[in-house]
């Protein structure tokens, strides 16, 4: 029987690509998708005299819009470091008018940041259909999705990838995206990815990314983990500047939160640019979490720096 091949990649939109999708139907006897073009000139990544671009390319240079390309290179450069990754994707539920899912409709704002973050029962929590849905479809196509809670602020949520190597849970990720982009529109509900989908005092949106080189697994007296946080504080605006865009929005130093212009780690801190778990701490050995990456980054692009600027140091 004949099935449908979701082909899935990112445009050349800016400041922040969107997914793309089309679907085609193949015949049961294939098992690998063939190569299949798009129109460029639709999706910011060709001019129209030259509108060919192609879906599955093993031959050819990459499109310069592919930052996965770049990834896989730095993976195989540093694979000896066995560097794994958890991606924390947090997002905001929003109305088709731009207003958050949970906010008072017609206006106004609901009570103060409190109740939210996992929390229970109407007036506190909504869209956890679009949740249950979309961890389901997740854990159906063989995604390494490990966890989902409600978030800060009203409408907002947050599922967990990993853990897994750079290109694996980038792959993840942007599938799951895709996955929770897809199920949302059958709600009628958009999913924002912006950092900061709400002005005032409610948390942003982020992206928290925990990494994980074997030294920093195995060695008992923090010294590895203390390495990797001090070289990622030698790039801090390379960091920043390739974190997601309207990234000094999210970054103030409020909202669990640090300054984008200031580097810090520390202990169990959420206020820290790189937060180290107090587990680990007490052991000395485990992971880090750098909690800058906005919700709106690029997956590929942010471990891809967290893994030359820690194992190139």
């Amino acid at each position: 029987m004949p099935y449908q091949a979701e082909y899935i990649w990112i445009d050349g939109t800016e400041p922040t690509p969107l997914l793309r999708s089309k679907t085609k139907i193949l015949k049961d006897d294939v098992t690998t998708p063939p190569m299949w073009g798009f129109d460029g000139s639709s999706t910011e990544q060709a001019t129209g005299d030259k509108s060919d671009c192609v879906l599955l390319a093993q031959t050819g240079e990459p499109h310069p819009t592919n930052t996965r390309a770049a990834c896989v290179a730095a993976a195989e450069k540093f694979k000896s470091a066995e560097m794994i990754y958890g991606i924390e994707q947090e997002y905001t539920m929003m109305r088709t008018d731009g207003t958050p899912f949970g906010f008072p409709a017609g206006g106004g704002m609901p009570a103060p940041q409190g109740p939210y973050y996992c929390g229970v029962g109407a007036g506190r929590v909504v869209g956890r259909q679009i949740i249950e849905e979309h961890t389901e479809a997740c854990m159906e196509a063989g995604l390494l999705i490990e966890g989902t809670n409600a978030e800060v602020m009203p409408g907002q949520w947050e599922f967990q990838i990993g853990a897994a190597d750079a290109v694996t849970v980038s792959d993840h990720l942007t599938v799951a995206r895709w996955l929770l982009h897809r199920i949302a529109e059958d709600y009628d509900v958009v999913i924002s990815l912006a950092a900061k989908p709400m002005k005032g005092d409610w948390n942003g949106a982020g992206a928290h990314t925990n990494f994980s080189t074997k030294a920093m697994r195995e060695d008992t007296n923090m010294k590895a983990i203390t390495a990797a946080c001090e070289a990622i504080g030698t790039r801090v605006m390379e960091h920043v500047e390739n974190y997601g865009h309207d990234i000094q929005s999210r970054l103030t130093g409020k909202h669990e939160t640090a300054p984008w212009n200031k580097f810090s780690y520390g202990i169990s801190h959420r206020g820290a640019s790189i937060r180290i778990p107090w587990t680990v701490g007490r052991d000395g050995k485990g992971y880090a979490e750098d909690r800058r990456p906005n919700a709106n980054c690029d997956p590929y692009t942010v471990t891809r720096l967290i893994l030359e600027t820690v194992c190139g140091a």
